[in-house]
Formats: structure tokens, C-alpha cells, sequence
């Protein structure tokens, strides 16, 4: 059992928990994830690594409410218990200096692209972070994407906080600029790190993406977490998360994800008749 020790809202369903899990505190590394499971009938929820304490033993979700498990998730408190907790799983982040690095989050993908950030400074990279949201209300870890960024940069949908833009813009401009860029690295929806590759295909700049398939086992065995990347299958759990976003086929991946939104929209409305409370603001 997994005790529940910090839980704080980040946003209208974006709930932060940290968790005591020493094992996994002390191997875990930026770009990792682990599995974890409510109670014996709960789904398998893989969750990116957000943070991890090794002095404390402890590990840091952030997870958005958008179906059944998630929300049952979030009606958790501290002090409460999660059945397992199975990590660190997948390669973690190929981290070194090379120079100048920018790390783009969109949405919940910003939580997984600050440990990567912060280990990018702290190898002696300039590290340029893009952060965005739809709007300003939803727009999560700012303070700490600043703490560990040389420049960060904001961009909202309707323009509530920073740039009224979406994340290509001002990557665009950055590499339109006098500065070299060595690395981009982009975490967030699948359409959002789709467009992060496209605009940095034409300069050559190396571009790795963190990709979020439907998974089940976490080991490779499954095989419901398989991507094309450079026209080879790859299993996101075991090969990634993170891949070449320049190799990635972003249309099957998007094609593969909308396979089970009936599955999701049946569940979640089966869910919703059992249980009251719970995030309001997830679509069907």
C-alpha cells in the first residue's frame, strides 16, 4: 500500500499527489513513469513522474480528471492508501549538456517536461521553457517551469496570461532567431506535439516527444501501447515514452486512441451512475 501524503488541486481537474514510495523515489529519473492501481478493481492508470524526493521517499502525480479511474482518483485524500504503485518504467531522458535546449509543455504535459528541464539546467544547458494552456485558469507549474528556465515563455488560447498563441509560435521564433538551438523537447497533447515536430522539421533541430498510448501492462508484453516510429513498431512502455518526434506517425497514433472513446464514454457514464461528486469539467 502506497499512503497518499500531499494532495493539492493545480487547476479544475488537475489534482497533484505525492506519494511515499521509497523504491521507486530512489531510481526513479526525468522522463519515467510508473503504473499505479486504486484498489484490487481498479484499471491500470500509467502516470508520468512528475518529481520525485529521494531524502523524503517520495514520488509526485499530477493526473487530469478525464474518465471513470481518473476521477475515482481524485476523490482521494491524503491519508488515504493506493493498492500498487509499479515503477520507474521506461527509458528515462537522455540528459547531458549540448547546449541551448527548449522544452515546450502543453496542458497537463507540463508537469512530466519539468524534471526533464530542471535536469537540463542542472547539467549547464540554457534551457528556453514554453509553457501553454487554454487559458490562464488551467495553466499549471509556472513557478517551478520559471525556477529552473533561463527564459520562459506563456502562451494561452484566449490570451488570459502571456501570448494570445499556441506553443508553435514562439518556437518558431526561436528558431528563426540568431540562437542555435540544440534540442527541442515537447510534452502535451498528441495534435500539440504533432505541429512541435512539423515546425521544427525544416531547421533539423533534434526533437524528442513523450508519447501517452493506451497501455495496459507496462512491461512490453501487451503490445496495446505500440507506436510507428520510422515505419518500425515500437511499444511506448518499454522503447519510449520518449521517441524521435520527426520519426513518430502522430495521425496512427491519433487514429489508435480514438478506437476506445466509446469503451471510455461508457464506462465514465457507468461510473457516474454509481458515484456522486468528482471532476464536473471532463467531456464525454
Amino acid at each position: 500500500m502506497y499512503k497518499i501524503i500531499v494532495k493539492q488541486q493545480l487547476a479544475p481537474c488537475v489534482q497533484l499527489f505525492e506519494v511515499e514510495a521509497a523504491q521507486i523515489a530512489k531510481k526513479a529519473q526525468p522522463g519515467q513513469f510508473i503504473i499505479l492501481r486504486i484498489n484490487e478493481e481498479g484499471e491500470r492508470i500509467p502516470l508520468t513522474i512528475a518529481d520525485f524526493n529521494r531524502e523524503k521517499g517520495t514520488i509526485t502525480l499530477i493526473f487530469q480528471e478525464v474518465g471513470a479511474s481518473t476521477v475515482e482518483l481524485g476523490q482521494l485524500n491524503a491519508g488515504d492508501f493506493l493498492l500498487d504503485v509499479v515503477g520507474p518504467l521506461g527509458k528515462a531522458t537522455h540528459i547531458e549538456k549540448i547546449g541551448t535546449v527548449i522544452c515546450v509543455g502543453g496542458g497537463i504535459g507540463i508537469a512530466p517536461v519539468y524534471p526533464i528541464a530542471r535536469g537540463m539546467k542542472e547539467a549547464g544547458n540554457e534551457v528556453i521553457s514554453i509553457i501553454g494552456a487554454r487559458s490562464e485558469d488551467i495553466l499549471i507549474y509556472e513557478k517551478e517551469m520559471a525556477a529552473v528556465s533561463d527564459e520562459l515563455v506563456i502562451t494561452t488560447d484566449d490570451g488570459s496570461k502571456g501570448l494570445k498563441a499556441l506553443v508553435t509560435q514562439p518556437l518558431k521564433e526561436l528558431l528563426d532567431s540568431d540562437k542555435t538551438i540544440h534540442l527541442v523537447v515537447a510534452i502535451g497533447p498528441v495534435i500539440m506535439m504533432k505541429f512541435v515536430a512539423e515546425t521544427t522539421r525544416p531547421y533539423g533541430v533534434p526533437t524528442v516527444v513523450s508519447l501517452n498510448p493506451i497501455m495496459v501492462d507496462g512491461t512490453g508484453m501487451c503490445g496495446g501501447c505500440r507506436v510507428s516510429v520510422g515505419n518500425e513498431n515500437k511499444f511506448a512502455c518499454v522503447d519510449g515514452p520518449e521517441f524521435d518526434g520527426h520519426k513518430v506517425d502522430f495521425d496512427l497514433l491519433m487514429a489508435r486512441q480514438r478506437m476506445y472513446k466509446p469503451h471510455e464514454k461508457q464506462h465514465s457514464e457507468h461510473f457516474a451512475g454509481k458515484k456522486e461528486g468528482g471532476c464536473k469539467c471532463h467531456s464525454h
